[in-house]
């Protein structure tokens, strides 16, 4: 039998994946309209550094679909039934694939890739897709039609509101209301997502946290493969109690897993009070994810809540742009020639002087150094550069690149790069 009857055959979207893969030799990947992973080709372990960000956090990374949309492809997407082919993103770790849409009763239900590092799909194989597409929208609206990757009805309900998936709030109650399910009256939503597959153990460890602690009657666990979803309950008459069940929770999965708490990426939304929020609350735990997971190993600093995410949340937004322009601080890399040549710590320690706003005591504190080893330093960067420190502006910038520069390897590397070439 040829691989298309047997994809047209196939009741199961995961073995249709497969199948795909097997037929184009290449790692697929399906991800609803809103990019959000619904299956990949597991027999395919050479998936580029988006893909695998995808895999962990079970969403496309914020600052790729930024990117696709800025383009059009979304746009074209949308129009056209045939397969695209998507150029590199080398500097964001994109490579080379082709994408066309899964629609069902014409509408884009989802995405299907096909990346293109190993080889090109020819034209019969860009046919091929065009062919089977459609059975996959139907595969992908089955999939939240009948709801089979729920658990029980409760959690079903706080999928589909997760997913807007209700169209009026009476129909939501109503559902709520037979599966006794008590509907929040304030609420968060926090993500806890793996750094590797192989920490996939910690997800059931923070299942039994929550199920066998206090915090149990106020929170709702939804398990994907590499994340734990949470509801928190707050209390209807006060404010923030919710985003307070959060940190206190956090704090418990740290106190009980210790070193092993770091092999989480934790993200908390904001609290809101009305229901359709709930997915806003939702993606802005997700955005934290993807930020931890770009800037990856994620620094203690970076903080675990939306609303306190501050720079960082521009920080892939800033890579793309200054990578795109091939742009450089003369000033950051007379910083990087001393510490290499001279094997000092400037650019860290001006990164934390900038973050403790010029305060010598706290920065010192937090580099183990005295603090005339701080003024000392701080001296050798006025002298090595042409930094203002009376300069706000300049000093925000600098602080933004800063974070780039130490918390990001391939920026390092490029300004290494910059300085072979300057000499």
């Amino acid at each position: 039998m040829e691989a298309k009857d047997l994809i047209l055959q196939a009741e199961d979207i995961h073995k249709a994946t497969e199948l795909i893969s097997s037929k184009l030799g290449n790692p697929v990947i399906i991800e609803n309209k809103n990019f959000e992973l619904i299956s990949y080709s597991s027999s395919f372990d050479k998936f580029d550094q988006t893909q695998q960000k995808t895999i962990l956090t079970k969403k496309c990374p914020i600052f790729i679909i930024d990117r696709l949309k800025k383009e059009g492809i979304v746009h074209r997407l949308e129009s056209q039934s045939s397969p695209i082919r998507v150029q590199p993103m080398e500097e964001l770790g994109f490579h080379q694939r082709v994408v066309i849409a899964a629609k069902y009763l014409g509408n884009t239900i989802g995405y299907i890739w096909v990346q293109e590092s190993g080889r090109l799909l020819q034209t019969e194989e860009l046919a091929f897709l065009e062919e089977i597409s459609p059975y996959l929208g139907n595969l992908i609206n089955d999939i939240y039609a009948k709801a089979n990757f729920k658990k029980d009805k409760k959690e079903e309900v706080l999928w589909r509101l997760l997913q807007h998936e209700y169209g009026s709030e009476s129909q939501l109650r109503h559902d709520a209301s037979l599966v006794k399910l008590t509907l929040p009256e304030r609420f968060t939503v926090a993500v806890y997502s793996i750094t590797s597959p192989q920490y996939k153990p910690m997800l059931h460890h923070l299942e039994r946290i929550v199920q066998e602690s206090a915090f149990s009657t106020t929170i709702y666990a939804l398990k994907t493969e590499y994340q734990v979803i949470l509801v928190l309950y707050g209390k209807a008459d006060k404010p923030f109690s919710s985003l307070e069940l959060a940190r206190d929770l956090a704090g418990k999965v740290k106190e009980q897993t210790g070193e092993e708490f770091y092999n989480f990426l934790i993200g908390i939304g904001k609290e809101y009070t009305s229901l359709y929020q709930m997915r806003k609350s939702f993606l802005e735990a997700s955005e934290v994810i993807e930020t931890a997971n770009f800037i990856s190993p994620r620094p203690e600093s970076m903080p675990r809540e939306f609303a306190q995410l501050g720079i960082y949340r521009y920080l892939p937004a800033l890579y793309e742009k200054n990578t795109s322009k091939d742009y450089y601080s003369d000033d950051l890399l007379s910083l990087i020639r001393n510490d290499v040549k001279k094997q000092t710590d400037l650019l860290r320690t001006l990164e934390v002087y900038l973050k403790n706003d010029g305060k010598g005591k706290q920065t010192a504190n937090e580099l183990f150094i005295h603090p005339n080893t701080l003024n000392y330093r701080i001296k050798k960067i006025q002298e090595l550069t042409t930094i203002d420190f009376n300069n706000f502006n300049m000093k925000v910038y600098l602080y933004t690149e800063l974070l780039l520069l130490n918390n990001v390897e391939a920026y390092y590397q490029r300004y290494k790069e910059a300085l072979k070439g300057i000499g």
